[in-house]
């Protein structure tokens, strides 16, 4: 009933749509409108609870490979499936296990020879590929002290590489940009193995042991201390051997993808949360909370006839790596790309001590990541409207590569979206914005086993679901603020684990 009663609103404004522009007052504001009013908070919280169950009943969390994120998943598609939608399950693969069989080997062959000591020189980054080569190693793009230096941006660019001769061994600094950009920036230049070495700042010369999630770059790769890095870098014409004896197995988890019936295909509003949550707890915050706000958003607006695709997208793996939305974004062509105009990410909507953060696109603060591919200045500008309609005040937050929108990004398609704030703190001056506690995460419970249904803040949950619903009925409607894609345009994304 709830979807008949938005389809005779829709339908009775279809004449409107034939003589006024799609500006304010027009079609997408008067859907905007009606959407707004028909989700609700409450259903949302009912999506929650039913997540929370599911978690209850499979070993207390929802994270990737577990039966929790089946649950998950045949949940969401029997909830779109119901609604109208025809619902893709696209197969991603993620690392299940891995294990070394053997001590991993770093020896300078020439043009000296010197055997580096496993687990004090250097770690192997997990997950990484077997592998067994003897080439010589070639520096990219490196920050060397003794004095101090701004952080290594070393391969965080694919023009990083500009000279690299294929088949030598990469050797890397740490530094900006995820380690998983170093990875398959190395690869893509056809490095036969990789070397990462620490920065040599106060507390970031050593190695140590780091799960990057990453095993697609196809060679072996360890992460070595800054004085190994510096040696090698030092030594003219040194050639290593470098080899990993690893057990590798994959694992296969499904994106959710449902499109809307009506709408042109080739102007796509792509809308996007994660699914899974990590192994410690149920992640009904992180994500459950932007995962149902997308659902009770597409199961309200099913059969509208909207002018405009929509596709909603259930990501799988987010927590080991972004791996969903990377392999989604790496499967597509060109062309399908192109027809991808906007994409908005949800991931943590309902913080208990929130703030209303929306994704820096035009980088007004000036500080962290730089801005967003163009139109997404205008996605932040839509959004704020939507809070400032209220009299809600909002901060901005950098695209700092810990959510989905990071391979959208990289590949020029304009994003945006909301954030109420994990594991950092929360400043006076947000307090003063937005009420809560100052010196307190924003979410204590931010990948914890206590990131429960009591983990939500209804208000916050409320409010950005309508501002979901707002933001993705308007662009259902009316593109004409996003300006057209342009060529890909990667941004450089600080790491989480960097």
């Amino acid at each position: 009933m709830r979807k008949i009663a938005i389809v005779l609103l829709t339908v009775l404004a279809l004449p409107l749509a034939m003589t006024t522009p799609a500006t304010a007052g027009g079609l997408d504001d008067a859907f905007a409108k009606v959407l707004v009013k028909k989700v609700k908070g409450a259903n949302v919280k009912k999506h929650l609870e039913a997540l929370q169950a599911i978690a209850d009943a499979n070993g207390g969390n929802r994270a990737a490979g577990t039966p929790g994120y089946d649950a998950s998943v045949a949940y969401v598609v029997g909830k779109l499936r119901k609604a109208g939608y025809k619902v893709t399950r696209q197969p991603i693969n993620f690392v299940e296990s891995w294990s070394e069989d053997s001590p991993p080997v770093l020896d300078l062959t020439a043009p000296t020879a010197k055997s580096y000591v496993p687990g004090t020189d250097f770690v192997t980054f997990e997950p990484s590929p077997s592998g067994d080569v003897t080439a010589q190693v070639q520096g990219v793009d490196l920050t060397l002290p003794p004095t101090p230096t701004p952080s290594s941006t070393s391969g965080c660019e694919a023009a990083d590489f500009a000279g690299f001769v294929p088949g030598r061994i990469a050797l890397v600094q740490r530094g900006t940009c995820p380690f998983v950009n170093k990875v398959m920036n190395a690869a893509a230049a056809g490095a036969s193995g990789l070397i990462v070495f620490n920065e040599g700042q106060p507390g970031r010369t050593d190695p140590f042991p780091l799960d990057i999630g990453e095993w697609r770059g196809g060679i072996p790769m360890v992460f070595a201390s800054f004085a190994v890095g510096n040696e090698l870098a030092a030594t003219p014409g040194a050639t290593v051997r470098l080899k990993v004896d690893a057990n590798l197995v994959l694992g296969t988890n499904d994106n959710v993808i449902a499109e809307s019936p009506f709408g042109d295909p080739r102007n796509v509003v792509m809308v996007g949360a994660h699914l899974d949550s990590v192994t410690a707890g149920p992640g009904i915050n992180d994500n459950g909370s932007g995962s149902a706000a997308l659902l009770e958003v597409a199961e309200e607006m099913a059969y509208v006839p909207v002018k405009n695709k929509v596709r909603f997208a259930f990501w799988a793996a987010e927590e080991i790596g972004l791996l969903g939305s990377d392999q989604y974004v790496d499967a597509l062509s060109e062309a399908q790309r192109d027809r991808i105009r906007v994409y908005l990410n949800f991931d943590m909507i309902a913080s208990p001590n929130y703030a209303y953060k929306l994704y820096d696109g035009d980088d007004s603060d000036g500080v962290g990541s730089p801005a967003g591919p163009p139109g997404s200045a205008q996605i932040e500008a839509q959004l704020a409207a939507f809070f400032g309609s209220r009299s809600l005040p909002t901060v901005g937050t950098d695209f700092d590569g810990r959510s989905d929108y990071g391979a959208f990004i990289a590949v020029g398609i304009p994003s945006g979206g909301i954030f109420t704030g994990a594991e950092g703190i929360k400043t006076p001056e947000e307090a003063a914005l937005f009420g809560g506690t100052a010196g307190v995460a924003y979410d204590a419970c931010y990948h914890q086993a206590c990131d429960t249904i009591a983990n939500i803040n209804d208000t916050a949950l409320d409010v950005d679901s309508d501002a979901i619903a707002d933001s993705v009925a308007r662009y259902a409607y009316n593109l004409r603020a996003i300006p057209p894609r342009t060529a890909p345009q990667a941004a450089a994304l600080s790491a989480s684990a960097e």
